[in-house]
């Protein structure tokens, strides 16, 4: 029996189990490489927890599928995180911002079987597999109660939308929004989706700081570079379309922990663990470069870059190195760190390290003042991009270059 048969019989069962009760599929009953990821959020740290209340988290898909599941976090916790309940539906349309759901599409999560889970300290988990139809494209609400105190709750500081806070009690299956009354600018606890039957070839993962994180673009309506890579993506056939999983944190570093886990040690968890990745697009350096520009040496940064390509190649990912973008302007521009600048840059191109290259520095440059981004990009404080200048970086990506070669790596799940 093929895989694909033995998958779709795997589906079939469940659908049928669905039909009568919860989903009590557990997610490694699913082979590792027929998961695709759709949406990530890199974890950034702790915030204050919230106990006894629940959490209403939107998420925007890249692409879609029949069934999910969600993965949640408890990686810089400091106590075993327990979840009361979780739940996943679709956002309904309309005012944006919204935290009701379309009606009938509220599904609870189990975790083995079990309605309720507890995460370990430093650890991440998965859902069972949930029966819902998931479009591309789409804003998803995962919603979680946290019964009691486990401590810093684990999050992504800049989720740059509304997310919603639903005070003293489980509100994770409402269905409207009455609740949710707080809102808040992060995402806690969740850190990806996973989707089944998806129409794609598998995920590209983008590695980065505040410019992948979307810093510069309007909050809200999912104008990132990689949201807007995934757009172009949606756009080719199924055996070379991808999902799109942005792993930037805003402030991150490629060789010194500052906010998150530098690239190096994050690399594993925020990419090579992820369902699905075939690829691999690195843009950071800029933090490590204006924050320590005297520690920043060019050769210290190429030999981040070549651990970062040796270890994806060895998961059977390509990498793609994008150019480091100028920002003369913003307070930290030295004439010191230009000169780094420049030479990664060089290195970048030339240096053999990536399977390709996008030449960000090259599409968004003022041509006058090289050291600058055009003005009409520029949402203010000459590091980061507005929507327009968030569609060129996307559309300097060369799609040829993500098109996977050979099978399908697996996935521990």
């Amino acid at each position: 029996m093929t895989r694909a048969i033995k998958v779709r019989h795997l589906l079939a069962a469940l659908v049928a189990a669905t039909a009568l009760a919860p989903p009590t599929v557990r997610a490694d009953a699913v082979p590792a490489a027929d998961w695709t990821g759709t949406w990530e959020a890199a974890p950034t740290g702790t915030t204050r927890a919230l106990p006894g209340d629940t959490v209403r988290n939107v998420v925007h898909t890249s692409i879609g599928g029949s069934v999910l599941r969600v993965r949640v976090t408890n990686r810089f916790g400091s106590a075993p995180l327990r979840l009361g309940s979780v739940t996943v539906a679709l956002q309904r349309r309309g005012r944006p911002g919204s935290p009701r759901a379309v009606p009938g599409t509220v599904r609870h999560a189990r975790f083995g079987g079990a309605p309720s889970a507890t995460v370990p300290t430093g650890r991440d988990a998965y859902t069972d597999p949930v029966r819902l139809r998931v479009p591309a494209g789409a804003n998803l609400l995962v919603s979680l109660h946290t019964p009691d105190d486990s401590g810093p709750a684990t999050y992504h500081r800049s989720a740059l939308r509304k997310n919603f806070v639903a005070r003293g009690g489980d509100h994770t299956g409402d269905e409207g929004g009455g609740a949710f009354r707080t809102t808040v600018r992060s995402s806690y606890y969740v850190t990806g989706i996973d989707v089944l039957d998806a129409r794609a070839a598998g995920s590209v993962a983008t590695l980065g700081d505040s410019i992948t994180d979307g810093i510069g673009s309007s909050p809200g309506t999912d104008h990132r570079w990689p949201d807007r890579l995934a757009e172009r993506l949606r756009a080719l056939p199924p055996r070379r379309r991808l999902g799109v999983l942005n792993a930037g944190i805003s402030g991150n570093h490629v060789l010194r922990e500052n906010v998150g886990p530098s690239a190096l040690d994050r690399l594993e968890d925020d990419v090579l663990s992820r369902a699905g990745v075939r690829a691999l697009i690195v843009l950071e350096g800029v933090n490590d470069i204006k924050d320590r520009p005297g520690a920043a040496h060019p050769a210290a940064l190429e030999a981040a870059y070549r651990n970062i390509v040796v270890r994806a190649h060895a998961r059977g990912v390509r990498v793609i190195g994008a150019t480091i973008t100028p920002y003369r302007g913003h307070r930290s521009w030295t004439e010191a760190g230009e000169t780094v600048r420049t030479a990664v840059n060089a290195v970048i191109r030339d240096g053999g390290l990536f399977d390709a290259v996008a030449d960000f520095d090259a599409v968004v440059r003022d041509h006058a003042q090289p050291q600058r981004i055009r003005s009409d990009y520029d949402p203010g404080d000459h590091l980061h991009f507005n929507d327009t200048g968030m569609r060129e970086l996307a559309r300097a990506v060369d799609l040829a270059a993500l098109t996977p070669r050979g099978p399908r790596p697996a996935r521990h799940p």
